[in-house]
């Protein structure tokens, strides 16, 4: 089976990288960082312009049409720049879930705006500490009003729409609800993380007006087919990401000199680059499928994403922590870039689950393949 993308997917990627080192360079996630901007506006509305928000959204919704084929494209390249923009959250989650489940006057409503840029979603799943279920929400709709807090909630902070997992009767005890955030009953309140270039924050409902998204009751398992279709699109950018990690550590190591040599020469240094080169290609291959999966919707996409997902998480998190060692004492400081690369991974391993979800999804979809 074939994997690999095809010239025009990789002349989009090309495309795509030229674009962000134009438009992103380091010093734009650093002024995010250091500023008071929950992420880089300009950066977003030129990623609107480019069409990357309209990607796989059809053309009768203001979108390109284009395959998942090309949106892991973008996503990878995303991922290398460390884009601080609210992509993931309004792309992979809440346009996915009105394309999936919302009626036609949902769809004309919200997906042309999320299309081009103008609103911004997210998906509002978690109510605090501890792994989300349908059994452990609290939020519930009452003629069409919806009272309770979730926390966290992806670019929550700057988002115009959210999809609002609630406790349902019957069913599998949950049910997802679309929310304007723009009504004044709903309370925001920015929550500081190790990454703020990808915002998070606590939402308090309040009675806010809540349309049913989908079938009532069914809402956990429509969760959880967005969380393997969107997780297949976080591991791409955690390649892309894991690759940037490397080609910083080897591009240090090829020009710091000790002892009148690069350090790059030194068998330590050669290991580490060598066993993040191992990871990345593992994580890589695993995209490859899940990729594969998503575009054709297989029925082994739950088994592909959690591959993806976790060695996604794998790589990103030890080619980050490797940079980090290769530069040093000097890699630790807040002058260096290095910790621009642990922030997000660190992040994007806990956005849609943690690593230990992931494994645990993946050991149960192994077990139903085997079984079937």
């Amino acid at each position: 089976m074939n994997f690999e993308f095809s010239e025009e997917q990789n002349l989009l990627r090309d495309q795509a990288r030229g674009f962000l080192l134009d438009n992103c360079s380091t010093r734009v996630v650093r002024d995010v960082l250091e500023g008071d901007a929950s992420y880089d506006a300009a950066l977003w509305k030129k990623v609107a312009e480019m069409g990357w928000t309209a990607t796989v959204i059809p053309e009768e919704y203001g979108g390109l049409g284009l395959s998942y084929l090309e949106l892991v494209v973008i996503a990878e390249e995303l991922g290398r720049a460390m884009a601080p923009i609210p992509f993931s959250s309004s792309v992979y989650l809440a346009s996915e879930a009105v394309l999936a489940w919302g009626s036609e006057e949902q769809k004309l409503a919200w997906l042309p705006r999320l299309a081009a840029g103008e609103v911004i979603g997210t998906l509002a799943v978690s109510e605090g500490q501890g792994q989300a279920s349908a059994t452990s929400l609290n939020a519930t709709v009452s003629g069409g009003a919806l009272s309770g807090t979730k926390l966290p909630v992806i670019d929550g902070d700057i988002a115009d729409l959210v999809i609002v997992a609630v406790k349902s009767d019957g069913g599998d005890g949950a049910s997802l609800y679309l929310v304007d955030l723009t009504q004044d009953c709903i309370e925001r309140t920015p929550v500081r993380t190790l990454d703020p270039s990808r915002s998070q924050a606590r939402l308090d409902f309040n009675g806010a007006n809540a349309e049913l998204l989908g079938i009532e009751g069914r809402g956990w398992s429509q969760v959880q087919n967005l969380y393997d279709r969107a997780a297949v699109l976080f591991a791409w950018e955690q390649v892309g990401g894991s690759d940037a990690a490397l080609e910083m550590a080897k591009d240090y190591a090829m020009g710091r000199f000790a002892f009148g040599r690069a350090i790059a020469s030194y068998q330590a240094i050669k290991h580490k680059l060598a066993a993040m080169y191992v990871k990345n290609t593992l994580a890589r291959s695993n995209c490859y499928y899940g990729a594969w999966a998503l575009e054709t919707n297989a029925p082994d996409l739950p088994l592909a994403a959690a591959t993806a997902r976790v060695a996604g998480i794998q790589a990103y998190y030890f080619a980050s922590k490797e940079n980090i060692q290769t530069h040093g004492g000097m890699g630790y400081t807040w002058e260096f870039d290095c910790h621009f690369h642990y922030r997000r991974a660190k992040l994007l391993s806990l956005n849609i689950g943690s690593e230990g979800t992931w494994q645990d999804k993946l050991v149960t979809a192994l077990e139903h393949n085997n079984a079937a």
